[in-house]
């Protein structure tokens, strides 16, 4: 499927983060996953790492952005490269929702930092 509509994609939720599936194995994606992320206020992130590298764009607002030993704020139009096996934790402490579209490749895993447990997100497979 070619047209990926935001009527059609899978919604999923987690952690306070909406998480709009638009790119992955469901919608016949091989390799790229590509989802929208919405981050309602004060949104606490979970810290994890990734098994594939990641890239976030922020759309709107301003996320908290924690990556290996660097903190940062990412505001809308900034974009974030978030290497394979870095903890990475991203935030929204603001009064006003923030969103970004997430791609990474299909079947990326998260690594949880609290207990290293391994997820495979539905967005992502």
């Amino acid at each position: 499927m070619s047209h990926l509509t935001r009527t059609a994609a899978p919604v999923h939720h987690l952690h306070g983060v909406t998480f709009r599936s638009f790119a992955a194995s469901h919608s016949g994606a091989a390799h790229l996953a590509a989802w929208h992320a919405e981050f309602p206020p004060s949104t606490v992130g979970t810290a994890h790492s990734m098994t594939e590298e990641e890239v976030l764009h922020v759309l709107r607002g301003r996320l908290a952005v924690e990556l290996g030993p660097d903190s940062f704020t990412a505001d809308a139009g900034d974009a974030v490269l978030i290497p394979a096996g870095t903890r990475f934790r991203v935030s929204n402490n603001a009064d006003a929702p923030a969103e970004a579209w997430v791609t990474t490749t299909v079947g990326m895993n998260a690594v949880m930092d609290s207990d290293g447990a391994r997820v495979a997100p539905p967005w992502a497979q």
